[in-house]
């Protein structure tokens, strides 16, 4: 589909750039070329340290919309994803928060990004921005109307939010995949920057062994190697920032420190003959 669906089969990292609060949005500082400065800093760093993509988010636009943001934010998020676009050569991906997929997908086509993440693409889950409702059967038609080969990552059973359906994750996860269509799946823990339950990740994994599975939240050099073999990939943003604060700058040192560390176990399972 995209060289990006190429990328996932060789367990990438991938960085995130948390923008700064955007125009319209409460704690807005009045500044968009602050935003801008910043957003590029992070994603200059995040290439340098050696990332495979990078996706990039409204992070800062607490309280969060349930799903349809307002135009202001779709044009902030344009104009400097296709900033971004210009500047990096590494695959570029949208998350419009909380859940605005159409959106994500509409930024993404018009900038060149290649893929986008979707929080809630089936089923419904209580947030603290209420109850969102899965977005599939609009997202996927958008998608097929524009003839986009946009790659879909969504999470299942996403941090910050409670799924209405009672039922385990690997089951919701093959509904993510059969019944809504996302190229690939996101697992994380419960809340940003808190690490997965690797027995959830390993019961995704068995149940839909040829699909991509990455991690969404929690990883650092000190617990990728338990992971390394059960996932696919590696969504990484608060580890990056500077003492590891979400709200920080992203860390050139700290970037290069868990990319090398991926390079180790990759090499190590060559070594071995464990060749994915």
């Amino acid at each position: 589909m995209s060289r990006f669906l190429d990328l996932l089969k060789e367990k990438p990292v991938i960085g995130v750039v948390h923008l700064l609060p955007l125009p319209g949005s409460p704690l807005y500082k009045g500044d968009l070329k602050t935003v801008l400065e910043r957003a590029m800093t992070d994603a200059e760093n995040l290439e340098s340290g050696g990332v495979d993509a990078i996706i990039v988010e409204n992070f800062g636009d607490m309280p969060y919309y349930p799903d349809k943001v307002p135009p202001i934010t779709v044009a902030s998020m344009t104009y400097i994803v296709s900033k971004i676009i210009d500047k990096l050569s590494i695959p570029v991906g949208v998350n419009v928060l909380r859940n605005d997929a159409i959106a994500s997908l509409s930024i993404a086509h018009v900038t060149g990004a290649e893929f986008i993440r979707v929080n809630v693409l089936t089923e419904a889950v209580v947030t603290d921005q209420g109850v969102i409702e899965g977005c599939a059967h609009e997202l996927l038609r958008l998608r097929a109307y524009l003839s986009s080969n946009i790659a879909i990552l969504a999470d299942v059973h996403v941090k910050h939010g409670y799924p209405l359906m009672r039922r385990g994750i690997d089951e919701s996860a093959l509904d993510i995949i059969e019944r809504g269509l996302a190229d690939g799946l996101i697992v994380t823990g419960s809340r940003t920057g808190e690490p997965p339950d690797k027995d959830e990740l390993v019961l995704v994994k068995r149940r839909l062994p040829n699909v991509p599975v990455l991690i969404g939240s929690g990883v650092n050099p000190n617990n990728v190697s338990e992971y390394f073999d059960v996932c696919d990939g590696f969504i990484v943003g608060t580890y990056f920032k500077i003492n590891g604060k979400v709200k920080a700058p992203v860390e050139l040192r700290r970037v290069r420190e868990l990319v090398n560390r991926v390079l180790e176990l990759k090499s190590e399972r060559c070594n071995n003959g464990q060749v994915r």
